[in-house]
């Protein structure tokens, strides 16, 4: 079935989508948020033509540099622009919003007395395909009213010198819901790519798990653990005691590739499920090699 061409800026929404160099992905990104009001790209200066394909789709483009600590990208644009909009969309450069969503993103923007806050869930694909299985699709909190969110306060030493939140999530100020259409998650850059960012998250996580073993907090504000919580909540619960657990990179190819059924995607379920046992596995060699800087330096 073809599906129709979204209506151009007409949903009283501002999308903010994070960028560097994403060249390959922010035409994609950019076409499918025809219906937002305002587009803001946040750039960090990009060497690929981002920032011009960006301004030729129309978006503003605006230049981060970051200086360390808290707050990051998207943060930073939340605490320091002007919004016009009451909603705010925050997107990947790697993620489109397809014209289902928009449609039940416009009644969500309509409801006076609605929630603060919708998780939408960032559909998978990978190396071309689409993933039904293998538990990698999940909800993320994306669509909020203007300043009624912001960014958890995580690591402010943050070895992987990344700009932009990585899995930090939004507190809100009042009531969350979730809207049922996906958004496309589909990452066009080459595989190198994908698994040079996963070293990266990994030094994150790594430096966010040695301080919470050591401190028992879970950065300045963070999300609260709850097994019956939000999605996100339950999320951090079931991290906090995955982090815990022996053989823990062998623990989530388990659980991904039979329990989720990531088989069933042949091949490629296979190499996906193989990448996040890795990023399991360095995450821990990273923290071991916390424990061991500490130890040298006492």
């Amino acid at each position: 079935m073809e599906q129709r061409a979204p209506t151009d800026r007409s949903l009283p929404v501002t999308a903010i989508v994070a960028t560097r160099n994403e060249a390959v992905n922010i035409g994609r990104c950019l076409e499918s948020l025809r219906p937002a009001a305002r587009v803001i790209v946040l750039d960090s200066g990009s060497t690929d033509g981002t920032d011009a394909i960006a301004r030729s789709a129309g978006a503003e483009v605006l230049q981060f540099r970051y200086r360390g600590g808290y707050p990051k990208k998207r943060q930073w644009a939340i605490d320091t622009l002007s919004f016009a909009t009451p909603w705010i969309l925050l997107v990947d450069a790697d993620e489109q919003i397809p014209p289902p969503l928009w449609d039940e993103i416009a009644a969500a923007t309509r409801a006076v007395d609605g929630p603060t806050a919708y998780f939408i869930r960032k559909g998978f694909h990978f190396l071309g395909r689409r993933f039904r299985y293998g538990g990698f699709s999940f909800d993320a909190l994306l669509l909020f009213r203007t300043g009624q969110a912001r960014f958890e306060h995580l690591v402010d030493d943050d070895p992987s010198g990344m700009d932009m939140e990585i899995h930090e999530r939004l507190i809100v100020d009042g009531t969350t819901a979730s809207l049922r259409t996906p958004l496309i998650h589909d990452d066009f850059k080459r595989l190198d790519s994908y698994i040079d960012k996963h070293n990266r998250y990994s030094s994150w996580e790594a430096r966010l798990r040695f301080d919470f073993l050591r401190t028992g907090r879970w950065g300045l504000e963070s999300v609260r653990p709850r097994l019956f919580g939000n999605p996100q909540e339950r999320r951090r619960f079931l991290k906090f005691i995955a982090l815990r657990l022996p053989f823990e990179p062998a623990l989530w190819f388990t659980y991904h590739f039979l329990v989720r059924g990531g088989f069933l995607e042949g091949i490629r379920g296979y190499i996906a499920c193989r990448i996040r046992a890795a990023y399991i596995a360095a995450v821990r060699a990273k923290m071991y090699e916390l424990r061991i800087r500490e130890r040298d330096l006492q």
